[in-house]
């Protein structure tokens, strides 16, 4: 079960646990593993970030690199020249909460400046020594991911002896050296890394034993959506994997996830509605409605 926990970024602050948050993925880029290419220009691509916070996404994510397994890195400024103009034009028109999905501290820098909230770095502050210090000077928020490898090498045969202590020892340390490095436990929340670095059978133990990650007392970002495991157990392609998806979010949200980083806000939203209902024995669950804004 989720716990309530505090999460506060630059002048907001909230309390989770209430209901499940959406994380809505915006990518910006040429070569992502799903939707790739198809939000290239800036306006189409805030567009895109409007519509999902019409669906119920808490947080739109922006990413300028794919993270996709084998994908090759890109360089900062070509990265700023993808998102920054998203984040400019999505922060004129609406207050949702801004995400970049980046490891690079000039990019998170530029971003942060345009108007982004929180930066969501898949290497937990191990690629860039000077990615905390930017995060902790702008009071942004910060998610800690667990990846083994790179986005180039994590796919290939990934092994543990201890899957779920290596991936929550690996998460309490970065949350240790994040808040050493300046930035307060409430500004960050921890992600388990489903499908980077990690096997089938890896993704599947993980999403199903995330109460092991609860003393780590983090909200847990999970990422299931049109993920290749989905894939294998469907035998489909990233745009058939909805109903996966829905599956694997649903499962998450029972065994703790707080923040849920999907593709489809509006269906996965809509899934989770009645989930909850049942759960709660509750038949007109105020859903949206029931964000506490603490300040």
């Amino acid at each position: 079960m989720r716990q309530d926990i505090r999460f506060r970024t630059r002048d907001r602050e909230f309390l989770l646990g209430r209901r499940p948050w959406l994380m809505g993925i915006l990518n910006v880029t040429p070569d992502s593993f799903s939707d790739g290419g198809l939000y290239l220009d800036a306006e189409a691509a805030a567009e895109r970030g409007l519509s999902l916070a019409a669906d119920g996404a808490d947080i739109i994510d922006i990413g300028g690199e794919s993270t996709r397994p084998g994908a090759d890195a890109v360089p900062a400024d070509e990265e700023i020249r993808r998102v920054v103009p998203v984040v400019e034009a999505l922060r004129k028109r609406s207050p949702v909460l801004i995400s970049v999905d980046t490891t690079k501290a000039d990019v998170a820098r530029h971003a942060l400046a345009a108007g982004a909230d929180i930066i969501n770095d898949i290497s937990a502050l191990r690629f860039d020594p000077g990615l905390a210090g930017v995060v902790a000077g702008a009071g942004a928020g910060l998610v800690l991911m667990h990846m083994k490898g790179t986005p180039r090498t994590m796919q290939v045969a990934p092994s543990y002896e201890d899957l779920l202590g290596e991936v929550r020892g690996f998460l309490e340390h970065r949350l240790r050296e994040a808040v050493a490095a300046g930035i307060p436990a409430e500004r960050i929340l921890v992600d388990p890394g489903i499908g980077f670095g990690k096997r089938l059978e890896h993704n599947l133990t993980l999403i199903n034993r995330l109460e092991v990650f609860e003393d780590l007392g983090r909200p847990l970002v999970l990422g299931p959506s049109r993920k290749s495991f989905i894939g294998k157990i469907l035998n489909a392609p990233p745009q058939e994997r909805l109903e996966g998806t829905i599956a694997a979010a649903v499962v998450g949200v029972v065994r703790g996830a707080h923040i849920l980083r999907v593709h489809d806000v509006r269906e996965v939203g809509r899934a989770l509605r009645i989930a909850e209902a049942i759960l709660d024995e509750t038949p007109e669950p105020d859903v949206k409605g029931s964000v506490r804004y603490v300040s």
